[in-house]
C-alpha cells in the first residue's frame, strides 16, 4: 500500500480524510503542515515544542509505542488526553490506515 487515509476532526467535529502517502518517510506533522494546517513546528519535528500535538481520536492503539522523550514533553501540556502523541513522533506508515487525529497545538 502507498497511500493511507488520515482522518482529521476538525474544531466544528467535522471529519476531513486526507490521503497520506507511506513512502516519503513523512511524519504526521510534516503532512498535516503541507495540507495547509495550523502546526506551528517550532522546534522542527524534535519533541521539544509541543505545537504538532494531537489527540488520536480512533486508532491510538494501532501506533508505535510512546518514547519517553516524547511522554515528557506533552506531560508538560495542561491539554493533554490519554491519547495524546505529537504528530513529528509519528511517521506515517501503512498501521496508521484510517486513524483519527484532533490537532491540539501547543496548548496556549
Amino acid at each position: 500500500m502507498t497511500d493511507i487515509n488520515i482522518h482529521v476532526q476538525n474544531n466544528d467535529q467535522t471529519i476531513t480524510t486526507l490521503q497520506a502517502p507511506t513512502d516519503m518517510g513523512l511524519s504526521l506533522m510534516e503532512f498535516l503542515k503541507g495540507n495547509d494546517y495550523d502546526i506551528l513546528a517550532t522546534c522542527g519535528g524534535m519533541a521539544l515544542c509541543a505545537t504538532c500535538h494531537v489527540s488520536v481520536i480512533k486508532g491510538f492503539d494501532k501506533l508505535h509505542e510512546i518514547s519517553d522523550d516524547e511522554y515528557a514533553m506533552l506531560d508538560t501540556l495542561p491539554n493533554i488526553t490519554d491519547t495524546s502523541r505529537l504528530g513529528c513522533q509519528l511517521k506515517l506508515a501503512d498501521n496508521m490506515n484510517e486513524i483519527v487525529v484532533k490537532i491540539m497545538g501547543d496548548g496556549h
